[in-house]
C-alpha cells in the first residue's frame, strides 16, 4: 500500500477548496453592511447576532466576538427595519461614553455587550466586567466597576497580559 500525504497541494482540484475556504471566511463582516439595507437581509449575510436590543426609536443588532475577539459591532435599525448606522465600539474613543453614577449594567451591556470576563478584588464591593480590545498599542482591556447594586462606578483600561513568545524563554 502506498503512503498517502496528509495534505496533497498537487491535487488540481485543492485550489477550488482554498478558495472556497477564503470566501466563506468573507461572509458575515459587519462593517461592510451598508446604510439602508434591510434587517432581515444583513441577518441573512452575518447569521443571527450575539444579542438584540430594543432601541427609543427602533432596534440594535449587537454582533460581538468577545471573548476571545476584540470587536463587537453594533447595527443599529429605524423601526421600519432599515440600517442606520454600523458601529464598532471597543475603541478607546467610544469608551468616554461610558457615564459613571449614571449607566448601570444594563446599558453596558447594550453598548458593547457581554464582557469576555466578569472578575472580582477585594479592594472594590462589585463586579468588574473585562473587555479585550486593540489599538495602537497592542491588545488591552477595558475595564468597567459597577457596584452592587449594578451602577457604573468607574472604567479604566490596562494592557492585556499576553504569554511570554519562545524568544523570551
Amino acid at each position: 500500500m502506498k503512503p498517502r500525504a496528509a495534505c496533497n497541494f498537487f491535487n488540481p482540484g485543492w485550489p477550488l477548496w482554498a478558495a472556497a475556504l477564503v470566501l466563506a471566511g468573507c461572509a458575515g463582516v459587519p462593517q461592510w453592511e451598508k446604510p439602508g439595507a434591510l434587517r432581515a437581509d444583513v441577518i441573512k449575510r452575518l447569521g443571527p447576532p450575539s444579542a438584540e436590543y430594543a432601541l427609543p426609536s427602533g432596534e440594535r443588532l449587537q454582533y460581538s466576538q468577545e471573548p476571545a475577539g476584540t470587536q463587537v459591532y453594533n447595527l443599529d435599525f429605524d423601526a421600519g427595519g432599515r440600517l442606520l448606522s454600523v458601529d464598532q465600539v471597543l475603541e478607546f474613543e467610544k469608551f468616554n461614553r461610558i457615564v459613571p453614577d449614571q449607566w448601570n449594567a444594563a446599558d453596558v451591556e447594550r453598548m458593547f455587550g457581554k464582557p469576555a470576563q466578569i472578575e472580582r478584588v477585594m479592594s472594590f464591593q462589585g463586579d468588574i466586567w473585562t473587555y479585550r480590545y486593540q489599538d495602537f498599542s497592542g491588545h488591552r482591556r477595558l475595564h468597567i466597576f459597577l457596584d452592587a447594586s449594578g451602577r457604573v462606578r468607574k472604567w479604566l483600561t490596562t494592557d492585556e497580559p499576553l504569554p511570554d513568545g519562545p524568544e523570551t524563554r
